[in-house]
Order: structure tokens, then sequence, then C-alpha cells
């Protein structure tokens, strides 16, 4: 007759206890709710449905689905996802596939491996959120899931007598991987290029400047509040008006878009010429990505960042597109003078405009001609200063003569509105001209002392070529709203325009708030999102580890590791329990006494036993007699405070093995 083996308490396939799908619904939520904010409004609801369901099922206590129905589910999402994505691969359409995973499995879970495999999903799902962001919040809440995942592993092995023991020894556990953390962060070898990205998708959703400039394109970049960049000066900081921030230079012009001229591939690039009238500022800037070469200098740039170049039209353009948050260090001067001789065929395109459009416009600039570069510049400023202009984020359209249209009825534009007309006027009355493109100001955080430029910063000026002095920089914005120059975009608007809340923001308590978060992320960005290689060997350096090889860095991780885990085992160690006074004594009267060949049963009691070696050992009687009375009544009677000491002065009235003389 055969016997059944008898099933293991711990088998994976031991059917799941009932209280544990609580926790693996609170797993999925945690772990890929957050991605609601990603993913389409039907998967949303699809995911929210199958976690409701499943929890029906488990408080009815009925049958889960049958396998045929979830078949029809998966094939319906993942048909879903692919229309909606057109595509089965990439970072959306593999995410999407994941949340469906985790909506879908607590359906069919019945035993503890099904279990098993929620909670790996969702450590797995943990990492795709730093695919969409890498903030403070978001590392906080996958530590909290994170704690919570290790809680739900903890309860589905029968561990933790309630929520808050198993979540205590969740957070413990936590707390002994933090060291490890910690070592493995500083001292793993660091990659370039972003971590939390695939190669197809890494860099989309960047924002910023772009090749080209059309009515309405940095009036709706304008509106965004995210950062660009942050600069620390090494000294005093200029003017607010000199805050000028190069970005791309437009000189070809089709009548209604400024785009960049596209060089030839064998035409040589010019080589700037700038010549400094003033002192130097020595700064450090840390750029956003915006997967574009341009590094937003301060105009204009002495002093280039390795790896990065100077373009003929002055924009300090890197080797390759800044994709990754980067740090770039300068030297420039606000008082100079650019390419006092220019070449001849730069200057000829630099006067280009095209036929026949804004005939009115041309016109007007006809009657300039002759004029010095100076009056005629002098002579556009005064009639924007003087006539009826106004500054708006919410201009009229334009047609197909836009410059004669903003000129001469609108008269209401944005930066790149005035930078445009300014620009065609003197290119038409015989000046060279050209747009530039970039960030204007710029706020200074007195908690770190960081200048934070925001995208809301961003800005269009004009630049003429005048003989003796080379390009100059006029702006025109500055002659219809000079406050834009010398306060920022919030006061030189109107109440009402269509700006990010967080530029608006006057109370000082909320200033002092913003402040100090945006300081807090400063210092999250550069210690932790920024820990690239040449960080890593900056603090390698500090610690006494100048220019460590693969050996060197794998024997100090390793060194390090076995330190720490060494330190986390004894802090870890149980407490001793200590030992009853009581109990001690009686043991080692008993021990004593069985090295004198009266060793105690473990069945006897203490007036058992002391009757016993009252027979064997007369002697011994009273003595142990007494010992015995003393433990009884201290173990089971009213625990007398002498008799602790009786007890140990009996013990000590025992003859040793040595001394035995009976």
């Amino acid at each position: 007759m055969s016997r059944s083996r008898p099933a293991l308490a711990a088998s994976p396939t031991s059917p799941l206890d009932h209280h544990v799908l609580p926790w693996l619904l609170a797993v999925a939520l945690a772990t890929a709710g957050p991605h609601a904010a990603h993913l389409p409004i039907w998967l949303s609801v699809l995911f929210v449905t199958a976690l409701l369901w499943r929890a029906w099922i488990w408080r009815r206590r009925v049958l889960l689905p049958p396998r045929w129905l979830l078949a029809l589910l998966i094939l319906g999402t993942t048909s879903g996802i692919g229309w909606q994505f057109r595509s089965l691969f990439g970072k959306d359409a593999g995410v999407a596939m994941l949340v469906v995973f985790m909506a879908l499995k607590p359906l069919e879970t019945r035993s503890r491996r099904d279990a098993l495999m929620i909670i790996m999903l969702g450590f797995f799902l943990l990492l795709t959120h730093y695919f969409y962001s890498q903030s403070i919040p978001t590392g906080l809440w996958l530590l909290a899931a994170c704690t919570l995942l290790t809680a739900t592993l903890i309860r589905l092995h029968g561990g933790g007598p309630s929520i808050p023991e198993t979540l205590r020894h969740a957070g413990l556990l936590m707390l002994q991987a933090l060291p490890f953390m910690l070592i493995l962060y500083l001292l793993f070898p660091r990659v370039s290029g972003p971590l939390w990205g695939l190669p197809q998708d890494a860099y989309s959703g960047l924002s910023g400047l772009s090749h080209e400039m059309a009515p309405g394109s940095i009036s709706n970049l304008i509106q965004s509040g995210a950062i660009a960049f942050r600069s620390q000066f090494a000294g005093e900081v200029p003017e607010k008006a000199e805050l000028y921030w190069r970005g791309p230079v437009f000189d070809e012009y089709d009548g209604m878009t400024w785009r960049a001229r596209k060089r030839p591939p064998g035409e040589p690039p010019g080589q700037p010429v700038i010549e400094a009238s003033g002192p130097g500022h020595a700064y450090t800037t840390i750029l956003e990505p915006h997967n574009e070469r341009w590094l937003l200098a301060l105009d204009l740039p002495m002093r280039l960042p390795a790896d990065s170049a100077l373009a003929p039209t002055f924009e300090v353009l890197a080797r390759e597109p800044v994709r990754v948050r980067s740090r770039f260090s300068f030297v420039s001067s606000v008082d100079y003078h650019a390419n006092r001789a220019e070449t001849p065929e730069t200057l000829r395109e630099s006067l280009a405009v095209p036929a026949d459009i804004n005939p009115r416009a041309r016109a007007l600039a006809n009657t300039w001609r002759g004029q010095s570069t100076a009056a005629v510049a002098e002579t556009v400023l005064h009639m924007f200063r003087e006539q009826d202009f106004r500054y708006t984020l919410r201009p009229p359209l334009l047609g197909a003569h836009p410059v004669d249209e903003f000129l001469f009825e609108t008269r209401r534009g944005f930066c790149e509105h005035y930078a445009s007309a300014f620009v065609f006027l003197m290119r038409a009355a015989g000046v060279p001209a050209r747009v530039v493109a970039g960030y204007q100001g710029g706020e200074i955080n007195p908690i770190d002392g960081y200048l934070i430029v925001r995208q809301s910063d961003a800005h269009a000026w004009a630049e003429i070529w005048v003989a003796n002095e080379g390009w100059t920089r006029v702006d025109p914005t500055a002659a219809v709203a000079p406050s834009r120059i010398e306060q920022g975009i919030t006061a030189a608007l109107p109440a009402g325009e269509p700006l990010p809340g967080i530029i608006r923001l006057d109370a000082g308590w909320l200033r002092g708030l913003r402040h100090r978060w945006e300081a807090t992320n400063n210092a999250w960005n550069q210690w932790v999102l920024g820990y690239n290689p040449q960080r890593q060997r900056e603090v390698l350096s500090r610690i006494g580890v100048p220019d460590p090889d693969w050996r060197q860095m794998a024997a100090l991780l390793a060194a390090l590791c076995a330190l720490t885990l060494l330190l986390v085992a004894v802090w870890a160690r149980p407490p001793r329990r200590r030992e009853d006074p009581v109990e001690l004594a009686w043991r080692r009267y008993c021990s004593r006494l069985a090295r004198l060949g009266l060793g105690r049963a473990e069945w006897e009691g203490p007036l058992d036993f002391a009757e016993r070696v009252a027979r064997e050992e007369p002697r011994l009687a009273a003595v142990t007699g007494e010992a015995a009375r003393c433990y009884a009544e201290l173990r089971y009677g009213r625990n007398g405070a002498d008799q602790l000491a009786r007890l140990r002065r009996c013990l000590r009235e025992l003859p040793s093995y040595r001394r035995k003389t009976f």
C-alpha cells in the first residue's frame, strides 16, 4: 500500500491564503496605478475594472473566471495596444502590456506561485516609472511601493501577525538594504547617456527652442514654467538687462518663417573674432536636455567648455545634441565687439528679403536708404516706441503679408513679431541684420545661489552689423515693453495673459517654498540623476582613489559590502535573553550536586529532589532541603526578598568536587 506524500506548507503550488489577496491588489494598484497618467483612458478603465472584479470574487468567495475568457481579454487588449501605439514594442506600448498583465494576473491567481509572479511583476513595474519621471516625489513613491512589495512577500510566506507588524518588518529590511544601496550607487561603474530610456523614444517630449521661428512659436513656449537651465556665477551676477542667453541665429526668411541657414558640408566655417571690452564673467550652467546642439551661453562667450565650438554666428555648439542634463563652464563678456570685419558673403546673406511680399514695409524702408545704420535703427525703434504698438501673447492672426499687417494694421505682437519686423525693415533699408533666439533674464534662487532661467524667459531679438563696430544687439521689444527686459515677462504683460502659474506666485511665503523646492530639486539633479562618470571620478578622488581601474573598483566594492554586511549582521542580531536570577541560581545548585554524583532528573520537582538527596546523602539533606524550599517559594510562592540570597548562600555551602570529604 503506497503512502501519499504530505504537501509541504511552503510549496509554491499550495493554495493561496485567503487573506493575502488584498495585499496583492494593493501591490497592483501601487505599482501600476500611477501609469494612468501615461496610458489611454480605456486601458485605465480596464485596469480598475479588473481589480474591482477580483476584489468582488474575493469578497463573495466565488469561482475565478474561466481561462478562455481571460485569453479573449488578453487578445483584445493586445490588439487594442497595437492599434493605439501602432506597435507592440517601445516604451509606451511595453509599459501598457505590463499594466495589462498586472491587471489580469490576479483573475487567475490560485496558488502561492501565482502570487509570487504578481510580486515580481510589481518590482519590475517600479523601474518603468523612471521612463516618465525621475523626480523626488517619484523616488519617494517607489520607495514606499517597494516597502509594500517586501511586506507582501513577507505576508505570502506566513510572516507578520498583523498589518503594522508586517510593514514594520519590511521597513527594517529596507533600512538594512540602505547601506548597500549607497555603496553600489557610489562605486558601481556609471554609464553615459540616459539609463531610463529606449533608443527610439528616450529623447521624446523635450521642449525648448527650435531650428525655426514663426509667429507664435516663442509665445507658445513662454507659457511653460519648466526650467531651461540653471547658472551659477563665480563672482558678481550681471544686471538683468544684460542677461541675454544666445540660442539659434536665424538668417533665412521665406515671408513667414525664419530659419537657421544650412551650411554646405564642404564650406569652411568662418572664424568668429570677439573682442571683449569689459571684464569676463565665469559661470557654470546646468542645462536641461533639449535635443539640440546649442549650449545657451551668455552673450558673448570668450571661453568654451570642452567638446564645443563657436559657430560663425556666435552660438556655442556641442559635438552632439544635449540629450541628458549636463554641466558646462563658460567665461562670457557682456561688453564686446564681434566680427568688425565680416565676410562679404555673410553680409550679402544678411540683406536677403523675399520678393513680392510686404510691399508697404519695403516702401517705407526704401525712404531710409542712404541714412547711417544707427539712424535707421533708431527710426524703427522710435516708431515702435511712439506709435500704438502693444506687447501681448495673443496677437491677431497674420495673412500673406505678415510684416505689413503687423506694422500698419494689428500692431499687436510678441517678441518674435517685433524682432522679425525690425530685421525685415533693416534689410529692406540696406542694413545687414538677423534674428537671434534664446532666453533673456532669470531669477536668482536665494537658497542655493543659482540663477534659474525658465522656458517662460524665451526671447527673440535682432542683430545688425555696424561698420567698425561689428554685430550689435538691438532688442525691439525693449522699445515697446522695457519692463520685459528690466523686470521680466510678468511685469510686461497685462492681466489675463496665459502665463504659467508658477511665475505668477507673488506671495512671499509661496516664493520661499518654491525656492526651497527648486534648490532641493537642483541638489537631487546634480548628485542623484547627474551622478555621471565624471562626478563619480570626482567623488572617488576625494576618498583617495584618483584614477581607479576595474580591479580597484571591484576590490573596494567587495570590501565595503563585506564590512557593511558584518555591521548589519551585528546590528540585526537578536538581543540576548536575560537570565532569570532565580532559575540561574537553582540550575547552578543542581549542577554542583551533579558533580557530586547527585544529578536531578528532568521530571523531578525541587522538593522531591531534596528528599532523594536526603536519602542518598544525609549530610546534604539540610542544605539541599533549604535550597529546594527557597526555590519553590521563589518560583511558586510569595517570592520573599531574602529567599534568593538564602538560595545563593546554600550554593556556597555545598562542597566542591575537589573538596569532597564525605
